[in-house]
């Protein structure tokens, strides 16, 4: 059985889509869902899926191994990044190194980098008037948003697109490839 980690600090739209991807899988099962904010929706999607949480601190999370080991002892074989704010401190990349994913907003290497997420992403892919956006899913490493690029999705946009079309369909490819890349990265490691 493979085991996924889920980290998130929103509502937890992609875990729950995550999750009820792999709900009767025999193969792979997410065993945790992390959260740096207490109050986040995500541990409540956690909870009503009947999955472990953990709320991740300064301290165990960037200034020690604690969450590293955690996962460690759950058997944990891949982390997935799913609306999580904060950076991943470089210890934390090199004990899970190539097993940390993250789902961007965008088409990298367009519109990353610190503080570019959510709807700012979306507001500055309008501004810039592009003509397409979509998603990259990619691997973490030490810097925002430069680890190598697993899979790309992209979709059309129209000249009269407002940032909430542009979120909606950006949100749309989210919930439709995500989780199947990280069952296919799962399935052959």
């Amino acid at each position: 059985m493979k085991r996924i980690a889920i980290l998130a600090s929103g509502a937890g739209s992609n875990a729950d889509n995550i999750l009820n991807h792999f709900k009767h899988s025999n193969e792979i099962s997410v065993v945790l869902i992390a959260s740096n904010k207490p109050d986040a929706g995500v541990l409540e999607v956690a909870k009503r899926h009947g999955v472990a949480t953990y709320i991740l601190t300064k301290e165990n999370f960037k200034e020690s191994s604690d969450f590293a080991g955690h996962l460690a002892s759950l058997g944990v074989d891949l982390v997935v990044l799913a609306g999580f704010l904060w950076k991943v401190p470089p210890a934390f990349v090199q004990a899970f190194h190539q097993r940390i994913i993250n789902v961007h907003p965008s088409l990298l290497p367009k519109f990353g980098g610190k503080g570019m997420f959510g709807h700012h992403v979306h507001k500055a892919v309008h501004t810039a008037g592009e003509v397409e956006s979509g998603i990259t899913i990619h691997y973490v490493n030490e810097h925002y948003d430069e680890g190598a690029i697993i899979a790309q999705f992209k979709t059309a946009l129209n000249p009269n697109d407002a940032v909430s079309d542009i979120e909606r369909k950006v949100r749309a490819l989210e919930l439709a490839h995500f989780p199947e890349v990280v069952q296919e990265l799962l399935t052959v490691c």
